[in-house]
């Protein structure tokens, strides 16, 4: 069985946001269609009331690109403004 790899994505969305529900429905089912699975989120504030999307992800390891391809398709929403790594590490299988 091949290496899995977490990614920990912060997404910065356009503008303020009060719920998250159907921005994390909409990534998850773009990430599903990529073969990547979101295994969980978190808000994480930033400052003044904004906050950001914290996005814990599972991907292969040998992904050729990297990350590239999971933050295209969170950029890809149109709500989301920004992303950056924010961790990353192997996963043992």
């Amino acid at each position: 069985m091949p290496a899995v790899v977490l990614v920990v994505i912060r997404a910065y969305p356009k503008e303020l946001l009060e719920k998250f529900d159907d921005l994390v429905a909409e990534i998850d089912t773009k990430l599903k269609e990529k073969g990547f699975t979101l295994m969980k989120w978190e808000a994480s504030e930033i400052a003044f009331g904004y906050k950001a999307l914290d996005l814990y992800i599972i991907m292969p390891e040998e992904q050729e690109g990297g990350t590239d391809i999971v933050e295209e398709t969170i950029k890809s929403v149109e709500v989301i403004d920004n992303v950056d790594v924010i961790y990353l590490t192997r996963l043992s299988t």
